[in-house]
């Protein structure tokens, strides 16, 4: 029996959760066969090439089968997970129903084949978002046409959010036709998943995540082919230190500030100051932005991911702390969403709080920048203000990591010294 024989249905595909995204891990099923959809309502969690996430629904309806399993590993984009049907008495039709049943070439043009009679009697039910039931090609709801068509955007850009691929009302709302991400590659089926290695007393092997395997493959391909170079300062903390402690005691309980807020405010004005490094490689062109989106590296346990903190250069320090402790909690949580963590201008690494002194950090393409920040330590430096000409200061060690297609050494080094002046006259970014 093919898909003709089946009442109407929605075909929930491996949706592609970031542009790089080609595959993805099953997490847990938040619904169970039977059960009512309803839009907002997390399915399941997928794990992607960028964090574990949960896949909300986007429409109404009744999970009626599920193809994958609880921990099952480089699914295709686009390959059936799923099926959701309109109607709680369809649910029982799909007991049986296979992922052949639910692939395109069991899908048949019947639509026009069937007699009006018998269709006429089910025109009041919402037409199906699936391309198995569609002959349209571009999959989208009459209100996201209605906007698309008033906003002058062309439909078939952008792409959409709900099962299917279709497009739906917040799909238009949020599409921009600079920043509208290619559909992505049709993947090939992976191998049969290799089971991790025999563990013993000298090893244990522990299978790779979609996420590590991005990461590996990403930031090998930055080191090989981004010409990285490296330009390290050391900055007095001494006015940080106090300012912050002042500010702190002052706010009644409402934030507490970090040395990386400052650091990130800093970093955004200096971007405002020297434009040339707030810049990303594009091969034919180099593009500059207007506002500085502060990349914030965080750690979880599947991985590191960059939340971003946009128009860094525009909000307070209060507003900087309290952004970065939602977000950083949500990353971790796997709860944050695509536009959260994908782009961004510059990044921010902070090893600092591990009592790590100086590192360097792969630059995260197409960014053309990364600041590594290091621990505050103690250090005796020359001061001639100073009876003795020396005084003990605090001194924290950053080093920008530069890609030399985009930003030359001088400029590079006008930037940190921007980036110092502001750490070091930490009033100025009060102002």
């Amino acid at each position: 029996m093919d898909a003709i024989g089946f009442p109407p249905h929605n075909v929930i595909a491996m949706p592609a959760l970031s542009p790089t995204m080609t595959a993805g891990g099953i997490g847990k099923f938040q619904k169970a066969v039977g059960d009512a959809i309803n839009p907002g309502d997390v399915l399941v969690e997928i794990e992607t090439d960028k964090a574990q996430m949960d896949f909300e629904c986007q429409e109404e309806g009744f999970l009626a089968k599920v193809f994958v399993s609880e921990g099952d590993k480089d699914i295709p984009v686009g390959k059936p997970i799923a099926i959701f049907v309109d109607d709680e008495s369809d649910v029982e039709a799909f007991k049986d129903f296979t992922l052949e049943d639910a692939s395109p070439a069991a899908a048949a043009p019947a639509a026009e084949e069937a007699a009006p009679a018998a269709e006429e009697k089910k025109e009041s039910a919402p037409a199906p978002a699936s391309s198995e039931s569609s002959g349209d090609r571009t999959k989208a709801s009459p209100l996201a046409r209605l906007i698309a068509n008033e906003r002058g955007i062309d439909i078939s850009k952008i792409q959409g959010s709900a099962p299917g691929g279709r497009i739906v009302k917040s799909d238009v709302e949020n599409f921009k036709e600079t920043s509208a991400p290619p559909a992505p590659a049709a993947a090939p089926l992976p191998a049969a998943y290799a089971p991790q290695g025999a563990s013993g007393d000298a090893f244990n092997d522990q299978p790779t995540t979609s996420m590590r395997k991005i990461i590996a493959s990403r930031l090998a391909e930055s080191k090989q082919t981004v010409p990285h170079y490296y330009l390290t300062v050391e900055v007095n903390m001494d006015k940080v230190s106090k300012l912050r402690q002042v500010l702190n005691q002052s706010s009644k309980g409402e934030y507490k500030l970090s040395v990386n807020d400052f650091v990130i405010k800093a970093s955004a004005l200096a971007l405002k100051s020297v434009p040339e490094v707030n810049s990303a490689w594009q091969g034919d062109f180099i593009r500059q932005y207007n506002s500085a989106d502060i990349c914030v590296a965080v750690a979880t346990p599947t991985g590191l991911i960059t939340p971003i903190i946009g128009q860094a250069e525009t909000k307070g320090l209060s507003a900087i702390s309290s952004q970065v402790k939602d977000m950083a909690k949500r990353a971790r949580d796997g709860k944050l969403a695509p536009a959260e963590y994908q782009g961004g201008s510059f990044t921010i690494s902070n090893l600092g709080m591990f009592g790590v002194s100086n590192f360097t950090a792969i630059i995260n393409p197409p960014q053309s920048c990364i600041l590594a920040i290091g621990g505050t330590q103690q250090k005796v430096v020359a001061d001639e203000t100073t009876e003795s000409g020396f005084a003990v200061r605090d001194v924290m060690e950053v080093t920008l990591s530069a890609d030399h297609r985009v930003v030359d050494g001088a400029v590079g080094a006008t930037w940190l010294q921007s980036f110092k002046g502001f750490m070091e006259n930490p009033l100025k970014m009060l102002l």
